[in-house]
């Protein structure tokens, strides 16, 4: 065979693969309609950097799965708080890039579905609640259950609820309190029947939360691009240095705190509402 004829079929095979190739590419593609400056347009690709946060995310909750498979407990909660963490800034860096998107969003609430939904029940499961049989996995499920209604019903309400406020807990939060709980109870080693029920009842709670209609406060007034007075930046700092003493008992307050400030605000609040006039 001639080197004309070899260079000819070599440019063929590059032709071919650089078809292929771009075939793939065209037929993987995601495009998606935008509405920008009130006229619609279709957008090729997507954004990488809020993508890399919820792939980040993505990775921590699958991570605390396989932890609390293998029965590494802490691992297993620390990487749901990291997932919560980088939950947070995927959208915060989103709206300060302008580079919301539709399938942003999606990727996000499946993220969080697994996350927030699936790693807690089962580290919990795994942990304590297979011990009391089958009620331990039907409260598990209700909790997985119901952290799949609120983020469907989330999804649903954006643009029509008050940003000031979430309708029932959200999953982050509610994840973050049976993470700490995990957490803190299991370097305590607290195996009695009493902590076997006091989790039954901490991840059923959450989950019930999560799809009531109690209003949690979102703090998402804060402005974060604004200039805050320093004693701000202080007090930041000494709640890491309190965190940091024993991070499984301080996050477990906190985030309890913030459990219970929902029906607690929601009882005073009906408290102070002025009672209906008899006849």
């Amino acid at each position: 065979m001639s080197q004309d004829s070899s260079n000819t079929d070599q440019r063929r095979d590059d032709y071919a693969e650089e078809d292929i190739a771009s075939a793939f590419l065209r037929e993987t593609e995601v495009i998606e309609e935008a509405v920008e400056d009130g006229k619609k347009v279709r957008r090729r690709g997507i954004y990488l950097l809020p993508n890399l946060f919820t792939t980040s995310a993505l990775f921590s909750g699958f991570f605390a799965v396989v932890a609390g498979i293998n029965g590494d407990f802490t691992a297993a909660a620390v990487a749901i708080f990291i997932a919560m963490a980088l939950d947070g800034l995927d959208g915060r860096v989103a709206r300060m890039t302008n580079t919301q998107s539709a399938f942003g969003a999606e990727y996000d609430s499946l993220s969080d579905m697994l996350s927030f939904g699936v790693a807690p029940a089962l580290v919990a499961f795994t942990w304590i609640l297979q011990d009391i049989g089958k009620t331990g996995w039907v409260v598990a499920f209700l909790y997985v259950a119901c952290a799949a209604l609120r983020l469907a019903r989330f999804n649903v309400q954006i643009g029509s609820v008050d940003k000031k406020w979430f309708i029932g807990l959200p999953s982050p939060s509610a994840a973050a309190l049976v993470a700490a709980s995990v957490w803190t109870f299991h370097d305590l080693d607290a195996d009695a029947f009493g902590f076997k029920l006091l989790m039954l009842l901490v991840v059923g709670a959450a989950g019930v939360l999560m799809v009531s209609n109690i209003r949690y406060y979102s703090f998402k007034e804060f402005d974060f691009k604004g200039p805050v007075p320093f004693v701000v930046l202080l007090a930041i700092v000494l709640a890491f240095v309190v965190i940091s003493v024993q991070p499984s008992v301080m996050l477990l307050l906190l985030f309890g705190a913030y459990v219970v400030s929902g029906p607690v605000l929601a009882m005073m609040r009906k408290l102070k509402r002025p009672a209906k006039p008899v006849g």
